[in-house]
């Protein structure tokens, strides 16, 4: 008979022998070592249950190992050999089921394992299933969600700021703000060294100020050298190369390399010796190419650059006069302050008078008074010949420097002025000049140029493809004439489109001619005018409208224009040619079959009848050849005696008289 085991008691071979037959031994055996394997995760706690968990849970949790007698009875009510079969299939497959789960949550963990890690962290941190754990670990998460603190958004930047392994020197704008970190550093040194030597401004009171600004300069030197320029692109062969090691190489085989580390030239040692002397510092001086450097990269990237020019050499005046006058203070106190009448009288403040008497002595202004000794005398005839020398340079950039600034408008003002003289020697009437002008002004003030294309021509033909996207996509993608063909097309007729402005009033096309262009409106307005008066206002068309693509496309056998266009106002308009759109739509015949449909539609919407060339009329009409059957006739009656000398006169006269009548046509 089949007996039940009891939950808690434990697996006696000698028990289950008395009880089971002996083929079922091994499986029982099977039985009880998965119920000695850990517990998973994910398994079920209700179903398998180890030898060390406590009475009570077990008590309180109805777990069965096996079923009960009862249960079996009224369940399956057959034979013990056939219910012990059936248990013992449905333990196998549950046995089955439980390693699949755990070869499948091994595989999730192999695949990913940072979100198997979390799941496993939840599991632990849940507990067991029952109300109480789940109370305790919302008790205990409560007073952390309470007391997290929000991290500042600036400090989660710095943490995850990572430095770029490359550094593309042209088109980084952090490099350009770290190249004017360097390039005030460098200023700071050369501003402030003869300032600290020929003045008395660097006392021991003051000195640690200095001293902490000097040191941070070279901080940032040191950081320039290790950090930055081992990280700048360079091109080699026509290649961007970007290794690290080949950057390094690269910038240790450069001149800069030598000049920057030659200005960390730790000078400051002989502090020790002979105190704290300025001029131990002018090795810093020679990282003047991070200067120069960062004067190249802001230029390249300001819209108004000969602004910069401009207060750059305006600085290079001002340093020139900022040395002239450390030099003056340096040598009146190496006479004697006030000794004489030419050097420092030691009143007032020092660096404001001694910079006024180099304004003076530079630009020549005069009023000084002689120098009497010879070391005064040297210094001013030197700074006379200084004066001339830097003047005359300080003038000659300052004029190139504007010229550059004003070259396209000195171009514009040139091109107007030949207009009106060419005009005025051909007495054109006044009104047509007021209208040129008016051309030119307008024209300057809205595009700041006369003729993009001869702008464009300059570039490569990908680069004249991204401008003229940039420029025009945006209108003539929205076209709906356009709409469907193949976006190639557009971009290729994008590099033909040129613009062209017209003044209030203007005819762009007129009735009748033959079209040889299509106009699409960038800006402005157009009227379609005609009737009795032709002054009728058909339509207005606004930006961003077609048209001229009729006669363009020759739709409905004829390539005249159907109706008179106006400008309404100042109108800009992208003109095609004809001819740069035939040889546009060869390569794209889907897109030309497009095009003529649509423009065939509008056609036939707008009732537009195609004016067609009209038929050449002769000068003289051309005289009929005379009928085969009366040429005939005439020989038959030739032959007869009668009438053949009467027929013989009558076909003389005839062919003179056709003679005579084509002499006449073929004369002009």
């Amino acid at each position: 008979m089949l007996s039940v085991i009891h939950p808690t008691a434990p697996y006696c071979p000698s028990y289950c022998s008395a009880v089971f037959p002996e083929s079922l031994l091994l499986l029982l055996s099977v039985f009880y070592t998965v119920s000695k394997l850990p517990r998973l995760p994910d398994f079920d706690s209700r179903r398998l249950h180890s030898e060390s968990e406590d009475d009570d849970e077990e008590a309180s949790i109805p777990v069965r190992a096996w079923p009960s007698q009862s249960s079996l009875l009224k369940e399956r009510p057959a034979s013990s050999a056939s219910q012990t079969s059936t248990v013992v299939n449905e333990r196998l497959q549950e046995l089955v089921r439980m390693f699949k789960e755990r070869t499948e949550k091994a595989k999730e963990k192999l695949i990913d394992p940072d979100s198997s890690d979390e799941d496993n962290e939840n599991e632990t941190q849940a507990g067991p299933s029952g109300g109480g754990g789940v109370e305790s670990g919302t008790e205990e998460e409560q007073p952390g969600r309470c007391c997290k603190v929000k991290t500042p958004r600036w400090i989660r930047a710095c943490v995850r700021f990572r430095f770029p392994a490359s550094i593309d020197p042209f088109t980084n704008l952090m490099y350009v703000l770290w190249m004017f970190l360097v390039s005030l550093a460098w200023n700071w040194n050369v501003w402030f060294i003869p300032v600290r030597w020929a003045f008395p401004y660097q006392t021991p009171d003051n000195i640690h100020y200095w001293l902490l600004t000097d040191y941070l300069c070279d901080l940032i030197y040191i950081l320039d050298i290790a950090v930055f320029q081992p990280r700048l692109q360079f091109v080699r062969g026509g290649d961007i190369v970007c290794d690290q090691k080949e950057m390094r190489k690269n910038y240790m085989k450069t001149k800069r390399f030598k000049f920057d580390v030659a200005s960390l030239v730790p000078l400051e040692l002989f502090y020790f010796k002979t105190g704290i002397n300025p001029l131990l510092r002018l090795p810093r001086l020679l990282k003047i190419k991070s200067f120069f450097e960062f004067n190249d990269r802001l230029e390249a990237i300001l819209t108004k650059a000969y602004i910069y020019r401009v207060i750059r050499t305006t600085t290079y005046l001002l340093y020139c006069l900022h040395f002239n006058a450390c030099l003056y203070y340096w040598i009146s106190d190496f006479i004697g302050l006030g000794l004489t009448q030419w050097v420092y009288n030691g009143e007032g403040n020092s660096y404001i008078r001694c910079y006024y008497f180099a304004v003076k002595t530079l630009i020549t202004i005069g009023g000084l008074p002689d120098p009497t000794t010879l070391s005064e005398i040297i210094f001013q005839l030197i700074n006379y010949f200084i004066g001339v020398f830097a003047f005359s340079i300080m003038i000659g950039q300052m004029r190139d420097v504007v010229g550059a600034a004003t070259a396209s408008q000195t171009y514009y003002r040139s091109c107007m002025d030949s207009t009106i003289k060419y005009m005025s020697s051909y007495r054109i009437p006044r009104d047509v000049q007021n209208r040129v002008k008016t051309w030119y002004n307008y024209t300057w003030q809205s595009q700041g140029m006369l003729d993009e294309q001869e702008l464009l021509n300059q570039l490569p033909d990908k680069m004249r493809l991204d401008i003229a996207i940039d420029v025009s996509y945006s209108i003539v993608s929205k076209v709906p004439l356009f709409q469907g063909c193949d976006r190639q097309m557009i971009f290729d007729m994008l590099k033909s489109l040129r613009s062209v402005v017209y003044l209030p009033g203007d005819y762009v096309c007129k009735k009748g001619e033959v079209g040889r262009e299509m106009y699409i409106i960038k800006a402005g307005e157009v009227q379609v005018v005609g009737g009795p008066d032709g002054k009728t206002v058909f339509v207005t068309l606004r930006a961003g409208s077609v048209f001229g693509e009729i006669s363009l496309l020759a739709v409905g056998g004829g390539n005249r224009r159907t109706a008179n266009v106006i400008a309404h106002g100042f109108a800009n308009l992208f003109i095609l040619d004809k001819k740069d759109l035939n040889e546009i739509l060869v390569h794209y015949p889907e897109s030309k079959k497009l095009l003529r449909k649509k423009a065939r539609l509008n056609m036939n919407r707008n009732n537009i009848c195609p004016a067609k060339e009209p038929p050449l009329v002769p000068a003289a009409p051309v005289r009929a050849e005379t009928p085969k059957l009366l040429k005939a006739a005439l020989e038959m009656t030739e032959r007869s005696s009668g009438l053949k000398g009467a027929l013989a006169k009558v076909k003389e006269k005839t062919n003179k008289s056709s003679i005579s009548l084509q002499v006449n046509m073929l004369k002009p």
